[in-house]
């Protein structure tokens, strides 16, 4: 059992922070409130047939009470768009495992099958108040691979495992055009990316179709269509890197012709075009590098604000490597600087994508019943000064400073 008391709680459920205790037993957040007093804390030992606890007599190892007094405390944060684990920390591109670039239709890729658990990133991630990452295959073809969410912490992938396959990856733009012109091979510009990306759908509505059809005649085994099936079936979504805001409408074009279920990701000229994404799952990121190429040129810090002033529910994410994971509170923090309303830059790194991965009944928010990852902090989390003093994974001190 562990007790935070008098911390500043950021719970991502109500609006305003105040000042409370939160009670974690197992891996299980039992109680957030303004006064966890003593009698709670017994009563509810009581109820577990626990030994007596009293507030200055912690019983057993595992038991802590700590005064968190002008601390932060606030949900892990979620990075809802990144590689890690795939791109490793010290290697470069030509070393990682993050892109099949042998055929532009690989939606059988699994990342589980490739995320490398000792990755540095990892414990950098933790250690900062990242607990959960969606991490997955690059985007240098028209459909990349399945998508998994993880823990930043363990060593076996497979007990790191939070949710599997979150999604499949689509792609839009330059980089399956540059990655198949140098092969000179189709795709080669956005017309075929798009008609790529249609043809692998049909064909896995024709295989679906057959599946669903009584007799023997029914067809092999496919890896490729079973994934894409999946998709058809909404059970997990396309995941479509775009940054364009053409791209962006080819997405939204092509998901409505299949009725599927999508998040536009990166959507860096999304701010463009807001009024048609306010219903759409938005995940933007990165936003604090250099325009490298083309598709950057519009890229703006003020686009959560803007698209937030349009109605637009969003994710923050790294992208990491492409900005390391431990600033993913830095990237909310800048873009709270150019007028995203503080509380709002916290949700797109906690509550949103927990909801646009389909885990918010679990994590995302400090909420009775929810999974403890949990990140304390001795300022404000937005504060480019502030440092983790706690971070906990299912009720576990992972760090401590």
């Amino acid at each position: 059992m562990i007790l935070f008391k008098n911390a500043n709680l950021l719970t991502m459920e109500n609006e305003k922070p105040y000042v409370g205790d939160i009670l974690i037993d197992g891996d299980r957040i039992v109680k957030v409130g303004e006064h966890v007093n003593s009698h709670a804390v017994l009563r509810y030992l009581e109820s577990k047939n626990s030994a007596e606890l009293t507030m200055g007599n912690v019983d057993g190892e595992d038991d802590r009470i700590i005064d968190a007094t002008g601390m932060y405390i606030m949900p892990g944060m979620i990075d809802a768009h990144c590689h890690i684990g795939l791109y490793e920390d010290g290697l470069n591109e030509e070393e990682g495992d993050g892109n099949e670039m042998s055929d532009p239709v690989t939606p059988q890729l699994r990342a589980i099958d490739g995320v490398n658990p000792f990755d540095n990133a990892f414990k950098e991630a933790r250690e900062n108040g990242v607990t959960v990452v969606v991490t997955g295959p690059g985007s240098a073809n028209v459909l990349g691979g399945q998508f998994i969410a993880i823990k930043t912490v363990g060593k076996c992938i497979d007990e790191m495992v939070v949710k599997n396959p979150v999604a499949v990856k689509a792609a839009f733009g330059e980089n399956p055009k540059r990655v198949y012109s140098e092969k000179d091979k189709a795709p080669e510009t956005r017309m075929a990316i798009a008609s790529t990306l249609r043809e692998a759908l049909y064909e896995a509505q024709d295989y679906k179709e057959k599946l669903e059809k009584d007799g023997d005649d029914k067809p092999d085994k496919d890896l490729k269509l079973d994934a894409l099936v999946m998709v058809l079936e909404k059970k997990i979504p396309l995941k479509i890197h775009a940054h364009r805001a053409d791209d962006i409408m080819t997405a939204i074009r092509i998901a409505k012709e299949f009725d599927i279920d999508y998040t536009i990701d990166h959507c860096t000229q999304g701010h463009l075009i807001s009024e048609y994404l306010t219903d759409k799952k938005v995940i933007l990121g990165p936003l604090t590098v250099d325009r490298c190429k083309t598709e950057l040129r519009h890229l703006s810090i003020e686009a959560p604000r803007i698209l937030k002033e349009s109605g637009v529910e969003f994710a923050i994410a790294t992208d990491h490597p492409v900005i390391p994971i431990q600033y993913l509170p830095i990237s909310a923090a800048l873009a709270a600087r150019e007028g995203l309303d503080e509380y709002e830059a916290l949700k797109a790194i906690t509550i949103n994508p927990a909801k646009i991965i389909g885990v918010d009944n679990e994590m995302g928010s400090l909420k009775d019943g929810k999974i403890a990852n949990i990140a304390v902090f001795d300022k404000h989390p937005l504060d480019i000064m502030a440092k983790t003093k706690y971070v906990l994974i299912d009720g576990e001190i992972v760090f401590e400073r």
